[in-house]
């Protein structure tokens, strides 16, 4: 099956009972009604390629400011797996921030930092990356962009996680 990024857009509310509870974001997750939740979004496979198109490096050694979109280093509760490790989270005032820098990237400008060979060489997952991935990954990428435009817009925090 493999990795899948997930996105989830809370209120400033949902965020701190979550954070003081985080056994409710996890029943809230994996309830039977999840898939109708339209504040859950997935991005499948592409959160590694879409983090290499905004930094140039893979996960794993990224030291970039917009690693955060995906993975903000913030941790609802180190203890708790939600598939591949803890739910990351990022309040209100800085999904606002990363919105207006993410929101900037165009399809032409992606189509350019757009590298398969440097991918499958820097091991960017999941390693398949050919000319024809590009679509894949772009389709993703313009459902974060249109998912964080909507959090900032309602004022929503965004907490992501890998299942």
């Amino acid at each position: 099956m493999g990795m899948i990024a997930n996105l989830l857009r809370v209120t400033p509310t949902e965020l701190e009972t979550y954070l003081n509870d985080s056994t409710l974001l996890e029943e809230r997750i994996y309830s039977p009604h999840a898939e109708r939740d339209f504040n859950l979004k997935d991005l499948d496979k592409s959160w590694d390629a879409i983090i290499f198109l905004l930094t140039g490096q893979n996960i794993q050694n990224a030291d970039h400011p917009l690693v955060q979109v995906l993975f903000s280093g913030q941790i609802v509760d180190e203890g708790q797996d939600l598939g591949y490790g803890p739910g990351h989270y990022l309040t209100p005032k800085q999904v606002k921030e990363l919105n207006s820098q993410i929101l900037t990237f165009t399809t032409e400008e992606l189509q350019q930092r757009y590298n398969p060979e440097k991918m499958i060489e820097i091991d960017v997952y999941p390693s398949v990356w050919d000319a024809e991935s590009f679509e894949y990954v772009d389709f993703y990428f313009k459902r974060l962009q249109q998912f964080y435009a909507e959090a900032d817009k309602n004022g929503q925090a965004i907490i992501t996680f890998l299942s």
